[in-house]
């Protein structure tokens, strides 16, 4: 490049090392698609305005189409000297059209054409974690459709509660990744506002419209105040937000495959071709997707805290910290979309250990709160059976015995009411289906679950590819 844009005003060139130190050709290379699609509709925008003549409109949107393909066959080369991807465009075009390209920057600045550069890519890259979260559902909803006759135990405090559907477990994640693709779809909204001809802060003189520019590039609106649109990443720590919320849901899910995994639990067993083993103990069998996964989430976490920290204190409006905006949000782009594709992969292959979980849930006295649903059923008060039953484990412990293995004898101690109807209550399946209140686990309401989720998903489908 033989000048720098900025150079009429400065009598010295830009420092080798300041070169280095300002490029970020590195990170933001990979918005050349949006960059060119904005510089297009801008150039449109301009012949539209009669600032650009109809030929001359065409000659640069040629000129930039050769140029996104170069990029895209990869013969494209980049460098620090230009700087970031505007820079390297505007330079390659000239090479195209000659002095031509040095109108296509007309009523616009770099701060607005970063501004929609980031938002076309974020709009992409939202809807296919959207689109990947929708699988990652629906391998929940099968998973909980193929095991509906197991029963695992649940856990308050990391202790065995009450017994519980696997597949009412498996749609409890549902639940949580739904809630995530709703968030995102929300994000959408903020993110789909075109912010190109606010120029560098005050927007600028020529007659442009702004909304034929949002038509061209598919945006739903156009910002209303031109400080705020060029200084704006509320956008972007809201997607952070919304991504760290997702790899909380991911990483607890994690937790629980690495525990449910271990030979203590034995649970489930993970695939081979998903596992590694160990350097030095050729037993070892160990559960790295769900551990990276959960490491990763701290990188996400980073992201979030990185781009709050950068614009906590930034007066408006462009300041060129802002410039360090696309690291974070790119990795946690790439972070997000590798564990939801990596997890839909996975887990339509994991085992699952009937037998052992419910031997699990048949030991521990997870049929304690049933057994006091039974005294209030005969008339005891909820208090009193509380108490009744807490005397009866502390009895059954001593025995070395589970509730439902005492004799009828022994049950009587604690309480006259108890008769020989005890035992079909005190069992794993009436536990189950027993639990009927709305969102419970008996097996009638999961698999109504199993099927509204269906629906849901169908119904996001048949929106996505409408």
């Amino acid at each position: 490049m033989s000048q720098k844009p900025w150079d009429g005003r400065f009598s010295q060139r830009t420092d080798i090392d300041v070169e280095a130190f300002t490029s970020s050709i590195d990170i933001d290379r990979r918005l050349y698609p949006y960059d060119i699609a904005g510089s297009i509709a801008h150039c449109r925008t301009l012949a539209r305005a009669k600032v650009l003549s109809n030929d001359e409109a065409d000659a640069l949107v040629k000129g930039l189409e050769t140029v996104r393909g170069e990029i895209e066959s990869g013969r494209f080369e980049f460098h620090d000297r230009l700087e970031d991807i505007h820079m390297h465009v505007e330079d390659r075009l000239a090479a195209h059209v000659g002095a031509l390209s040095q109108k296509l920057h007309t009523g616009r600045s770099r701060n607005d054409q970063v501004a929609v550069d980031v938002r076309l890519y974020l709009k992409d890259q939202v809807q296919g974690i959207i689109d990947r979260l929708g699988a990652l559902r629906r391998v929940f909803v099968e998973l909980a459709a193929t095991h509906i006759d197991v029963v695992v135990p649940g856990y308050t405090h990391m202790q065995r509660a009450q017994p519980v559907l696997f597949a009412h477990h498996m749609m409890a994640y549902f639940e949580m990744f739904t809630r995530d693709a709703d968030r995102f779809r929300d994000g959408l909204r903020r993110i789909d506002v075109m912010p190109l001809g606010s120029a560098a802060l005050a927007g600028t003189t020529y007659p442009i419209d702004r909304a034929y520019t949002a038509e061209l590039l598919g945006f739903a609106m156009i910002s209303e105040n031109s400080i705020d649109a060029v200084s704006d990443r509320d956008f972007m720590m809201e997607f952070l937000s919304a991504a760290s919320i997702c790899m909380v849901h991911l990483s607890r899910l994690s937790e629980e495959l690495v525990i449910w995994s271990t030979t203590e639990f034995a649970f489930v067993e993970l695939p081979d071709a998903f596992c590694t083993g160990s350097s030095i103990m050729p037993q070892k069998k160990n559960p790295d997707i769900p551990e990276l996964v959960r490491g990763k989430t701290g990188r996400v976490f980073g992201s979030l805290t990185a781009l709050m920290t950068l614009m906590k204190g930034l007066p408006l409006a462009y300041n060129r910290d802002m410039q360090e905006d696309k690291f974070p949000l790119m990795d946690a782009v790439d972070t997000l979309q590798a564990c939801i594709g990596i997890y839909a992969k996975m887990l339509p292959l994991v085992k699952v250990n009937q037998a052992i979980t419910e031997h699990a849930a048949n030991r521990g006295f997870l049929n304690a709160t049933d057994m006091a649903d039974y005294l209030v059923e005969k008339g005891m008060p909820f208090r009193e059976a509380h108490g009744c039953v807490g005397r009866a484990v502390a009895y059954a412990l001593g025995e070395g015995k589970e509730l439902h293995e005492l004799g009828l004898d022994e049950l009587k101690k604690f309480s006259g009411l108890i008769g020989e109807d005890i035992y079909p209550a005190l069992s794993l399946r009436r536990i189950i289906d027993r639990r009927m209140s709305h969102g419970g686990t008996a097996t009638r309401n999961v698999r109504a679950a199993i099927e509204r989720a269906r629906d849901l998903l169908n119904d996001s489908a048949d929106v996505a590819h409408a």
